[in-house]
C-alpha cells in the first residue's frame, strides 16, 4: 500500500523533479566502445597506448562523449587515433566491470584502409596473425579478442 501511494506520488511530481531525483538515485559509471578489427588478411589490429603505459598492446577504443553513441564514438576514436576506417561494424558483446564501475561495448569489424599513429595518445599500431599475438597482450585483452571472434562465422562479410 505504501509503496502504491510512494508511486503515485512519483507520478505526480513535475517531469524535471522525477528526472533529477532519478539521476540522483542512480549509480554513475563509465562506457567505452572497444573493436576486435581484422584486415583482409585476418589479422588483428592492436594498439600500444602512451596514457596506458606498462599495459602492453591492446584492442583499439575509447570512452564514448555526452550524447554520444557508440559506433560513433568508436568510429571517431579510430579515425583520431590511426587514421583508420571500418566496415562491416556489429556489436560481438557488451561486458560490465565492477572497478571502476564501467560498461565495455565490443564491436567486431572490418577495417577499411591503413592503421597510422596520429596521436599524442598511441605509441605504435600493428596488425597480428591470431595465432601470433605479442606476448605484452593482457589476458583479459587476448579473452577480448577470442570471444569477439568465436562466433565471426555468423558476421556479415
Amino acid at each position: 500500500m505504501l509503496k502504491d501511494f510512494l508511486a503515485a506520488m512519483f507520478r505526480r511530481t513535475p517531469a524535471g523533479i522525477r528526472r533529477f531525483l532519478s539521476r540522483f538515485s542512480q549509480t554513475r559509471f563509465t562506457v567505452t566502445a572497444g573493436a576486435v578489427i581484422i584486415d583482409d588478411q585476418d589479422r588483428v589490429l592492436l594498439l600500444e597506448h602512451v596514457f596506458r603505459a606498462g599495459s602492453g598492446w591492446g584492442i583499439p577504443g575509447g570512452f564514448l562523449a555526452t550524447d554520444e553513441q557508440p559506433e560513433a564514438a568508436l568510429r571517431r576514436e579510430l579515425h583520431e587515433e590511426v587514421g583508420l576506417e571500418l566496415e562491416h561494424i556489429e556489436i560481438a558483446f557488451v561486458r560490465t566491470l565492477r572497478r571502476p564501475k564501467h560498461i565495455e561495448i565490443v564491436f567486431r569489424c572490418r577495417a577499411k584502409g591503413e592503421a597510422r599513429p596520429r596521436s599524442l595518445e598511441v605509441k605504435n599500431a600493428a596488425w597480428f596473425p591470431l595465432d601470433a599475438l605479442p606476448e605484452t597482450l593482457a589476458d583479459d585483452q587476448r579473452r577480448l579478442i577470442i570471444r569477439a571472434l568465436a562466433d565471426r562465422a555468423k558476421s556479415p562479410e
